[in-house]
């Protein structure tokens, strides 16, 4: 049975890991990705192979590196198959003033969030236009629409990375390959484990939904994207429980 092949980058937990149990459970077969925790990727992969019975390829590489990138996908492609559905969502925030951040800080953020779209979007394509199949999902934030003081280089990195999407959904229409964007809002994860029990009351409170958003909600709406008509494309789908 050929089953198709999603990429998520980034996981070994949180959001990317929701998203790769969702797309799992739709039968998909996963190629999972994390840079370092290679421990609770193969975690993962046992839980997601032993309950859904699909295959999972672990890739553990740096998408903020181009060289690793180019030999993952190279691998991926020689040994498990060619990815149907890629889905970047690997990222890193840094909550501070703009003028305490170093310039490799700044960096990092934007190789991260950015970059790493660029270097795996441009592994996939070539196939993807060859074969006019594919879609690209990336996961961005509502900070990439406005912008959020003390995450100014996360912010600038996701709204880079909603008009790559925009960009690029119009360089691949011809192909028949969607690409599209979930902006979500404020989601119950580790990278807001920095926020005190007042903050992130605070939060809520803004929050017309009354709470926060699940990975697991992220994964569905993924999912979702993912089995749209194709002539959905080049649109940033806010999920933010109505803050914006």
């Amino acid at each position: 049975m050929n089953r198709k092949i999603t990429c998520v980058t980034g996981s070994s937990r949180g959001i990317g890991k929701a998203i790769s149990e969702s797309f799992a459970a739709a039968g998909y077969d996963i190629v999972l990705n994390c840079q370092k925790d290679v421990a609770a990727m193969e975690q993962v992969r046992q839980e997601l192979e032993e309950t859904y019975s699909i295959r999972c390829f672990p890739l553990a590489a740096n998408v903020s590196d181009s060289q690793e990138v180019l030999l993952g996908f190279q691998k991926v492609a020689e040994e498990f198959g060619e990815i149907d559905v890629l889905i970047n969502n690997a990222g890193i925030s840094y909550f501070g003033l703009l003028s305490d951040m170093t310039f490799s800080q700044w960096q990092q953020v934007l190789n991260t969030n950015l970059s790493s779209a660029f270097y795996c979007a441009k592994q996939v394509i070539p196939a993807m236009v060859r074969r006019k199949h594919g879609r690209i999902i990336n996961i961005s934030s509502i900070w990439g629409n406005c912008g959020a003081s003390y995450e100014t280089a996360y912010s600038a990195a996701k709204g880079g990375l909603n008009t790559l999407t925009k960009a690029l959904a119009k360089e691949l229409a011809p192909s028949n390959i969607p690409v599209n964007a979930i902006s979500c809002g404020v989601i119950d994860t580790e990278m807001n484990a920095h926020l005190s029990a007042e903050e992130r009351q605070a939060l809520v409170d803004e929050i017309p939904a009354c709470r926060l958003g699940t990975p697991e909600e992220v994964g569905q709406l993924t999912l979702l994207l993912a089995q749209a008509p194709t002539y959905l494309t080049g649109q940033i789908i806010t999920m933010d429980g109505g803050l914006l």
